[in-house]
């Protein structure tokens, strides 16, 4: 039946999950193994009803006792089943297995795979709803070295069969993208979700890697995940790999600080490091227990119009060079991120920002569509043990600061504004920049885009170096053309 894939205009003709495995099991070459903790082997049950399974499945297993699982794949340091480490190690102990035991002069035409997944179903009281890993190895040439593709899912349904099914089309759909849809990932992406509503199911990570892979790079992944609608928010590290954003929350206070980045100035770099000195002198907060998040929206990267990859990548590169871990999200309004965090954190937490954004969070219009208003999502924001870090605002013709105690807010709303003002929900930073209080990422941007000099001195040494080395933004172009204008004018 013809279905609308996500992010495509027109409608295509999805093959059906037993055409998919048939085709698999057809194709001679593909031989593998299945590997299955937790959910039962819904994957490899789709091949096996689709028939002429034995030429593709060399040997299908389930470790459910944990002291088998911890004889075959070894223990976890954290003690833990449901883990990327876990993964990672029932995929290379079956597919040294399959090595060990596949003659390659014997069979020199064979592709092999090991496909796997650790996964645990919502509970018996339906607190939890459940999460997983799922991942493959496998070659696409037999000569060549193993790609490999390891996701991270979220159930949403309320019953543990439902969720087994929609597991086991997954893990189909995982497979036969691998093999077919190799040479396009962002289709690759799509495709999970074919059969599959995202309302079924969230996949909030996912790692590509190996020969197939070596041009993709996994924060545009991540960026595809939000802009899908697979997930409300993805993390990637300073590394440029996407991280589990429970595994960088989970009990941790966390500080984040939201903007446009582009590019990174030395104004956000000031009120980060300052609203990061604050926060760690809150008690209970400590170092070595604190993440900082750079949050990027999907508003923020449409401001313009369509998302411009390139330009995400070039916002994406530079905050990484500067060690931060940095979120996309689609939360427009600061309750919905604060929210997110609280899933996996109940420690403190803090926003970082300037004065023209908590004005923003004291405007009624953001509000509407919630029965309770403001008030609904004031209660959000600030139930918890939340601070916000105000960053001044100097008026470029006067020279006056604006901070906490002069921001002038709408006349209904400034009752509510000294509420948590004087409750202490709102800390001034003072020990800021006074020399770098007129930079801001769009006028940089603008100069960047004249192809003008003097944009320099308003970013970090290192994030100017790199512009203009990496091409970023279009700096050489610019200048190039910027250069061409003056010869012209000169004749």
């Amino acid at each position: 039946m013809p279905i609308t894939i996500m992010g495509d205009k027109e409608f295509e003709n999805v093959p059906s999950i037993k055409s998919k495995a048939l085709r698999i099991n057809l194709n001679e070459n593909i031989y593998g193994t299945f590997a299955e903790i937790g959910a039962g082997q819904e994957t490899v049950r789709n091949f096996f009803r689709a028939g002429a399974a034995s030429g593709t499945i060399a040997k299908t297993m389930s470790a459910y006792d944990k002291d088998f699982s911890d004889a075959i794949y070894g223990i976890e340091d954290d003690k833990r089943y449901v883990t990327e480490a876990r993964l990672k190690k029932m995929l290379s102990h079956e597919m040294r297995l399959m090595e060990e035991r596949m003659d390659r002069e014997k069979h020199p035409k064979k592709l092999f795979f090991s496909y796997a997944n650790t996964v645990a179903t919502i509970d018996f009281a339906k607190k939890y709803k459940g999460h997983g890993w799922v991942g493959i190895r496998y070659q696409v040439k037999p000569d060549e070295d193993y790609n490999e593709i390891i996701l991270h899912l979220r159930f949403h349904e309320n019953d543990a069969r439902l969720q087994q099914n929609t597991l086991g089309i997954l893990g189909v759909n995982l497979i036969y993208g691998a093999y077919y849809k190799y040479d396009n990932p962002k289709k690759l992406l799509r495709y999970l979700y074919d059969h599959i509503d995202k309302d079924q199911l969230e996949i909030d990570t996912i790692n590509f890697s190996g020969p197939r892979f070596e041009n993709v790079d996994n924060r545009l992944m991540s960026l595809q995940l939000v802009k899908n609608g697979m997930t409300e928010a993805v993390m990637f590290a300073p590394d440029g790999n996407n991280v589990l954003p429970a595994r960088i929350l989970y009990k941790k206070n966390v500080l984040a600080l939201r903007g446009s980045f582009r590019p990174v100035t030395k104004v956000n770099m000031d009120i980060y490091k300052n609203a990061l000195d604050l926060f760690l002198k809150e008690n209970r907060v400590k170092e070595e227990n604190t993440v900082s998040i750079f949050e990027i929206t999907l508003s923020n990267l449409r401001s313009e119009g369509e998302i411009d990859e390139k330009d995400f990548m070039a916002r994406a590169k530079l905050l990484c060079a500067l060690g931060q871990t940095v979120m996309i999200s689609n939360f427009q309004e600061y309750y919905k991120v604060v929210e997110y965090f609280s899933r996996y954190t109940k420690q403190r937490m803090g926003l970082a920002m300037g004065v023209n954004n908590l004005v923003d969070i004291f405007d009624e219009k953001y509000y509407r569509h919630l029965s309770g208003g403001i008030l609904e999502a004031f209660g959000k924001l600030f139930f918890k043990d939340l601070k916000v870090y105000l960053y001044p605002l100097k008026d470029k013709h006067t020279g006056e600061i604006t901070d906490s105690d002069n921001l002038k807010v709408h006349p209904r709303m400034k009752e509510l504004y000294k509420f948590f003002k004087y409750n202490g929900k709102v800390v001034d930073i003072k020990d800021y920049d006074p020399t770098i209080m007129d930079i801001f990422s769009r006028e940089v941007l603008q100069i960047i885009s004249d192809g003008k000099n003097g944009w320099e001195d308003m970013l970090p040494e290192s994030t100017a170096k790199m512009i203009k080395e990496q091409n970023l933004f279009g700096y050489q172009e610019n200048k190039e053309r910027k250069l061409a204008e003056e010869a012209k004018t000169q004749e």
